[in-house]
């Protein structure tokens, strides 16, 4: 069991993040920092602990839609990181006496390394299993360099990681370390898996490695499907016309790589190491 004072802080971070279609799973520091190189590790106290953030499917009403519909988005910027960014800000003065270090999924160092592996978080939290070439025993691809993919017991491949909260000065020694669901345990299942991620991810069936209890709806797919230059003017017409991303269709656009957040222009897949067993 973790300490009061822990305890009290992940309800109230589940209680601000929660109705917005976001998840929190915790972690010790030093669970993620085991299984990475110096480079990439987290420079706190092994115990200290963390959250990792994923947003549902609900995310895009709860969140993404009530968020456009304020004044709060910024012109020439991504609403969905805006959109994170203000929940994440609000969580901030929930907890104004605490110190609290927040790391998106995209922030990255001066030398483009990015500041927190995202799926590796989220499998040591539990929270989603992160599938890699390691965990096929025969592979078929060569000397293809084959990028890793984290699927949800819940929601498969519908959902996405929105970055970590860490909480200096709190450590948990005792917090229960609660592994991730195994939900793809053959080896042909995972085979077909990162052959879908890898090589096929435009067309969307690879989320469903799993069956989910909820997937995206036809307006967020189309969302996701649209290039990003794109989005803000979809967006703007959304506002006034609420059935109009319905009427889209979604077919997954060629400018975007799910490898790298939800349907962003993709600047770099990273690749990380995460053992057997774990």
């Amino acid at each position: 069991m973790m300490e009061p004072r822990a305890a009290e802080l992940e309800q109230r971070i589940r209680a601000v993040l929660g109705p917005f279609g976001f998840e929190v799973h915790p972690f010790q520091v030093g669970w993620y920092n085991a299984l990475l190189p110096p480079a990439f590790q987290l420079p706190l106290p092994g115990p200290t602990l963390a959250f990792v953030v994923l947003s549902t499917p609900a995310m895009f009403d709860q969140a993404l839609k009530p968020f456009l519909q304020s004044a709060h988005m910024q012109p020439l910027k991504d609403p969905v990181d805006q959109c994170v960014a203000y929940h994440f800000t609000n969580l901030q003065k929930s907890l104004a006496e605490q110190e609290v270090h927040i790391i998106t999924d995209y922030d990255m160092h001066p030398n483009r390394r990015p500041k927190i592996l995202a799926q590796t978080a989220a499998h040591v939290a539990g929270a989603a299993y992160y599938y890699q070439r390691q965990d096929v025993e025969s592979d078929p691809w060569g000397d293809k360099k084959i990028a890793g993919v984290c699927i949800h017991p819940r929601y498969g491949g519908w959902f996405a990681i929105r970055g970590v909260v860490l909480l200096p000065g709190v450590e948990v020694p005792d917090l229960p370390r609660l592994p991730p669901v195994d939900c793809v345990p053959t080896q042909e299942g995972r085979i077909a898996l990162l052959e879908s991620f890898n090589f096929h991810w435009r067309d969307w069936t690879y989320r469903d490695a799993v069956v989910p209890e909820e997937r995206y709806s036809e307006e967020q797919k189309a969302y996701f499907s649209t290039p990003p230059a794109q989005r803000l003017r979809l967006l703007e017409l959304l506002k006034d016309t609420p059935d109009l991303l319905k009427s889209l269709g979604a077919q997954p656009s060629e400018t975007l790589d799910p490898s790298w957040g939800e349907g962003r222009a993709a600047p770099r897949r990273v690749f990380a190491t995460v053992p057997q067993g774990t």
